[in-house]
């Protein structure tokens, strides 16, 4: 047991959920120590595995009365910090309530509990001819409950929104341990103030979720991924840009710069295809009616030749987009495993903004002697800018040049009328440049909301905005 959560509160944390789902050896709390942010690390005193609402109830119940810390934990996958239990306290994990719970295929809709795995849902789901949009990257292994919490998006943005376009309601356990439930299976729905969408996105700070409601809608019958490699970026967003003024829509736009695609190579330990290539769009198309789908893919060809892509590479079999999927879907994993030490920001821009945002990081890296990387969703505006540590940086090089360089970022960002996180979250990486977007009233508004769902600042305690 660490730093002094007396005994009488762990036996009553036993007696809760069950001794052998309380965890307070140090090996075990090393793993809830930190989630995929790089260098992020704190520990807890202690993890609980709750198995069911009743468990988060009492356990809140508990922290208000004794002012203990609590930070919800969904599988960890995080980036940006949202799930490190940065004050100590509890670490609440929800993994064991990984059921789902109902497809409703009468309504298109699926209750699940948060620690489904977003993939398993997925398969789950288009079983019964229906499909789940929203993608992360890290989709095999990211959880539900945390895509709702910190309002993940991923490649699918571009046609069909992010998750708070499909959260349709949740059941939400209070810091005081009072059970509320928002919403329905209903897709209209105007009564009062949206406290769904206030709990999508909220980080963990508001309320612990314990079931969620999500829209679905029918499966395409069609898909199709291409892959068009390009000698310079501008090309590349120039070819996105005349895309959506054709009025195509793919259900996704990536992009790799080429230290993605060497990234990628390394730690796949195989060729990508068009390596050399100073960056690849990787495109796809779906849909129900033969002569629209055909029709896109013939738009789509002409315009990526238009702008000088080399060739495009068709995948209409799983195996085969799977494996061209693989490199971009890696990047993050990649970086942790490989890439040595390194900051990410997950910046959005209007669109047509996406190569200039892409120039200016690299300028900003130049500046800074560190070593870029960009891949993102070119169909929606979101650039993933990775600066990696260069060989032989001292640390406190490192520390001062990150800083200015991140500053530096944001600004352009924001200049260029974008947002400085678009689906990774404040969480404690970003809460230092706040300010830098948000206006001092509009953080007093933030504030004052938490204020009144947890007026003793027990929860997820230090994400998005220090505490007063």
């Amino acid at each position: 047991m660490r730093k002094g959560l007396e005994r009488d509160l762990i036996k009553r944390l036993e007696d809760i959920v069950g001794e052998k789902f309380v965890l307070t050896d140090e090996e075990s709390l090393e793993k809830y120590s930190r989630d995929e942010t790089m260098g992020l690390q704190a520990f807890p005193d202690v993890v609980v595995k709750v198995g069911e609402t009743r468990d988060v109830s009492r356990i809140l119940q508990m922290a208000t009365e004794h002012s203990i810390p609590v930070t919800p934990r969904g599988l960890g996958t995080g980036l940006s910090g949202g799930c490190v239990p940065s004050h100590g306290g509890i670490v609440i994990s929800m993994e064991r309530m990984n059921q789902i719970l109902d497809i409703d295929t009468e309504n298109l809709m699926v209750v699940t509990e948060p620690a489904v795995i977003t993939a398993e849902l997925h398969r789950a789901v288009e079983q019964q001819g229906l499909f789940y949009p929203p993608d992360p990257a890290s989709l095999e292994s990211c959880s539900i409950g945390g895509n709702v919490a910190e309002g993940s998006g991923g490649p699918r943005a571009v046609r069909y929104g992010t998750t708070k376009d499909y959260v349709c309601g949740v059941e939400a356990v209070l810091p005081t341990g009072e059970v509320i439930n928002t919403g329905s299976k209903v897709v209209k729905d105007v009564t009062g103030y949206n406290l769904t969408q206030l709990l999508t996105g909220s980080e963990g700070t508001l309320a612990v979720l314990t079931r969620i409601i999500l829209r679905l809608i029918p499966k395409p019958r069609m898909k199709v991924n291409l892959l068009a490699p390009f000698d310079d970026l501008s090309a590349a967003a120039k070819t996105v840009s005349a895309m959506l003024q054709e009025k195509i829509v793919p259900t996704a736009i990536e992009f790799m710069d080429h230290p993605a695609i060497e990234l990628a190579e390394k730690y796949l330990k195989r060729k990508v295809v068009f390596d050399t290539a100073a960056a690849h769009l990787l495109i796809e198309l779906d849909g129900n009616r033969k002569e629209d789908f055909e029709h896109g893919m013939d738009v789509v060809d002409e315009i990526c030749k238009r702008f000088g892509a080399w060739d495009l590479l068709v995948a209409d079999q799983k195996e085969a987009q799977n494996r061209l999927w693989e490199a971009r879907r890696c990047i993050f994993e990649a970086a942790n495993r490989i890439g040595g030490v390194y900051e990410t920001m997950d910046v959005v821009v209007p669109r047509n903004r996406i190569a200039d945002l892409v120039r200016s990081a690299e300028t900003i890296a130049e500046g800074s002697r560190l070593e870029p990387l960009c891949v993102g969703h070119a169909g929606d505006g979101n650039v993933h800018v990775l600066y990696f540590k260069r060989d032989g940086m001292e640390k406190e090089e490192w520390a001062r040049e990150i800083k200015k360089a991140t500053h530096s970022l944001y600004r352009s960002t924001l200049e260029m009328g974008g947002k400085i996180t678009a689906e990774h979250g404040i969480g404690l990486t970003r809460k230092p440049y706040l300010s830098l977007d948000f206006s001092e009233t509009q953080i007093n508004l933030l504030r004052g909301i938490k204020k009144v769902f947890d007026p003793r600042g027990i929860l997820n305690p230090g994400k998005i905005f220090d505490p007063v």
